[in-house]
């Protein structure tokens, strides 16, 4: 037991830790291209809007219908409207640029605050992510390695999303990787925290709740942020061939955890 243990928070770590790959490949692109801004953050939200419909939500249906029955798939979709009203809460008490800034000002401020809105997001679906992948390894180390393998893949784009918004409105190379790691670490963290305190209190009724919480907060995100500063940068089609990319890509990852 041990020694899964160990090799379950090794595997947590090292998925991850893949989100730090993605952010250090956002360093080394360019940020003036108006174009390669609008498809990544389409590219973003067709990650958010594909993993939040089918596999959030419908593992929020999933665990709570099998618990209680009917009303289950209405607890889901309360935890879903619950998700997003938590963010449009957050969303609004976060301050708006002042009226008499430049445009190019109030565009960074945007930036920032949708790249934080993105990283807590993500951070939030890493941690029963990580608690998952702890989970399943415990009891099967084998599928836990395919597991881990599949989440560390679609942790690369994940950490490039979040890398991006914060370094057009920063300029910091330094602040837009520690932000984009530390979303990271909380796959590793959710491990931790599950295996040492959530332990006696884990149940599928949780586990669907958070599930249709986490859905609903990276759709929120996806609709008020992403999208419409997509379409500020470039009124073309670079969103919607970065939002069809960023859903094939995490289709293609979920399909190695089947």
């Amino acid at each position: 037991m041990y020694d899964n243990v160990s090799m379950a928070m090794l595997l947590t770590l090292l998925a991850g830790l893949a989100t730090g790959i993605g952010s250090i490949a956002a360093l080394f692109t360019s940020m003036n291209n108006k174009k390669f801004l609008s498809a990544i953050l389409g590219f973003s939200a067709g990650i958010m809007l594909y993993i939040s419909f089918e596999e959030m939500f419908a593992k929020s249906q999933d665990y709570l219908s099998s618990v209680h029955s009917i009303s289950g798939i209405w607890i889901a979709l309360a935890s879903f409207l619950g998700g997003m009203g938590i963010i449009m809460l957050i969303d609004n008490l976060i301050p708006s640029p002042e009226s008499d800034l430049t445009a190019v000002k109030a565009g960074k401020h945007s930036m920032h605050k949708m790249g934080i809105l993105t990283a807590s997001a993500i951070a939030i679906h890493n941690f029963p992510e990580g608690l998952a992948t702890f989970a399943t390894t415990l009891s099967s180390p084998s599928l836990g390695i395919a597991m881990a393998c599949a989440i560390a893949i679609h942790n690369i784009p994940e950490g490039i999303i979040t890398a991006v918004p914060i370094l057009c409105s920063t300029g910091s190379k330094k602040t837009a990787f520690k932000v984009s790691f530390l979303s990271g670490l909380t796959e590793p963290l959710g491990a931790v925290i599950g295996y040492l305190l959530l332990r006696p209190f884990l149940s599928d009724t949780l586990f669907g709740v958070l599930f249709g919480v986490i859905a609903g907060i990276m759709v929120y995100i996806s609709i008020e942020e992403l999208i419409p500063m997509a379409r500020e940068y470039d009124k073309g089609n670079s969103m919607i061939f970065g939002a069809i990319l960023g859903m094939a890509v995490m289709a293609a990852s979920l399909m190695m955890l089947t």
